[in-house]
């Protein structure tokens, strides 16, 4: 008993102390640890804390902190809402003005997350969700492949990239992108931490005790297993694309062995990888690469013909035919979004709504860079952010990952948390500045 009320007395402590405060921080906490759980049940914790938090505001009237991206975020939002008066049907692109509400997460980010002890709790917990969301999706995966190889022995790779594994998300590419950010995020930690070798032991960034050491390291070697196995390209190469940023910046030395690696590790693969991969060399043999060839010359029609509002949030699907060369039958497949962030967002809303997240994320990028040189102890989470960032981007030039409220969450958090960090980082070593941060 007296070891529980240590503990909940220890948690509270990095906790916001003002009644509406905390109770809209330990909603907040379970929404982000269930991000990659259930969609369901993460947007319900969001959403009461969100309304703990206004309640907040309005007994105590403080001024809120939001990251430095006010100006742009106002103006794709606005853009976003504008965009719907030139849709043909303006009734299918309330979905995407009903998901800006998503963004509330950087405004709950900044404000409650107020100690390094929680914010290190946040990533630790999702690190271990999205293991045993790994386990989960590589059950998936030796369940599909036995059912393949009685159903359609001749067929494999047809088979189990045709329906590929999810994890908790209700769709491989949420899976994916999540596993993706994740694994970015993780990396940094423990790239960090094998740096960090005269930290002191206790503290967030030490090494600790080489069996939990070695614990994260398996920890993120099967979030990787779940990535080769969910057969994604797009994510290999966001992830691709975060190690060699990674590696980069804290082994530089290394970057040499990364082309031998993935020349061993092409060889020493399953052949369903290496066929997967071989598949680039021949579009047209694989749907998924052709139909997006197609989609992104319909893109730059649409952005021609409608460059200030696009066609319209929703109306892809709706227009797609009508962008197609004249007797063309559109390629059988999934036509409601475009498979590019950027040529979605400029044909579906228009050139200024591109603009305007061009400059959000750009200034997001360039904030976690500023941020990775200021910070110390938790410097690994403005460089997680800087890995995600980069492999989000690369992700996105070939699918609408911005799109899909999974993933976007779990981008918005890992944006916020290095400012978050900011925030919380003055209290390593200032005990007397706590009780200001957690007002």
């Amino acid at each position: 008993m007296t070891s529980l009320r240590t503990f909940v007395a220890s948690a509270r402590a990095e906790l916001p102390q003002e009644t509406f405060a905390r109770w809209a921080s330990l909603f907040f906490t379970l929404s982000v640890l269930t991000i990659v759980v259930s969609l369901s049940a993460s947007q319900s914790m969001l959403a009461a804390a969100t309304l703990c938090y206004l309640l907040h505001l309005f007994r105590h009237r403080d001024t809120p902190q939001f990251p430095p991206i006010k100006l742009p975020l106002a103006l794709f939002c606005l853009g976003t809402a504008v965009s719907l008066l030139g849709a043909a049907d303006p009734g299918l692109g309330w979905y995407a003005v009903r998901k800006l509400v998503l963004f509330l997460i950087l405004l709950l980010g900044a404000n409650l997350v107020v100690s390094g002890k929680h914010l290190d709790f946040l990533f630790r917990g999702l690190f271990v969700a999205s293991a045993l969301a790994a386990v989960v999706a590589t059950g998936q995966f030796i369940a599909q492949y036995r059912a393949a190889l009685v159903l359609h022995p001749q067929h494999l790779y047809v088979a189990l990239t045709s329906n590929r594994i999810t994890g908790f998300m209700g769709h491989w590419m949420n899976f994916g992108g999540q596993q993706m950010l994740i694994y970015a995020a993780l990396l940094a930690y423990l790239m960090q931490v094998s740096s960090l070798r005269d930290a002191a032991p206790g503290t967030a960034s030490a090494p600790g005790r080489p069996a939990r050491k070695l614990l994260w390291w398996l920890v993120w070697a099967m979030v990787v297993v779940s990535i080769v196995l969910n057969f994604t390209r797009g994510v290999w190469v966001g992830c691709f694309v975060a190690t060699l940023y990674l590696v980069g910046r804290w082994k530089p030395r290394w970057l040499w062995l990364i082309p031998a690696l993935i020349v061993v590790g092409y060889f020493a693969a399953p052949s369903l990888v290496r066929q997967r991969i071989a598949a680039v060399r021949h579009p047209e043999s694989d749907p998924s690469l052709s139909i997006r060839f197609e989609m992104w010359q319909v893109a730059g029609r649409m952005i021609r013909k409608h460059p200030w509002l696009g066609v319209g949030p929703g109306n892809i699907e709706r227009e797609y035919v009508l962008y197609l060369p004249p007797g063309k039958v559109p390629e059988i497949g999934y036509h409601s979004h475009l498979h590019n962030d950027f040529l979605q967002l400029g044909a579906e809303r228009g050139l200024p709504v591109l603009a305007a997240w061009v400059w959000m994320m750009g200034a997001l990028g360039w904030h976690f860079w500023r941020l990775r040189g200021k910070l110390q102890r938790e410097r690994w989470v403005a460089e997680g952010a800087l890995a995600g960032w980069l492999a989000y981007l690369a992700e996105g030039c070939f699918e609408f990952n911005f799109g899909t409220s999974p993933v976007l969450m779990l981008f918005l958090w890992v944006a916020v948390a290095p400012f978050a960090a900011e925030r919380a980082e003055p209290r390593s070593g200032d005990e007397q500045g706590s009780a200001d941060l957690r007002r």
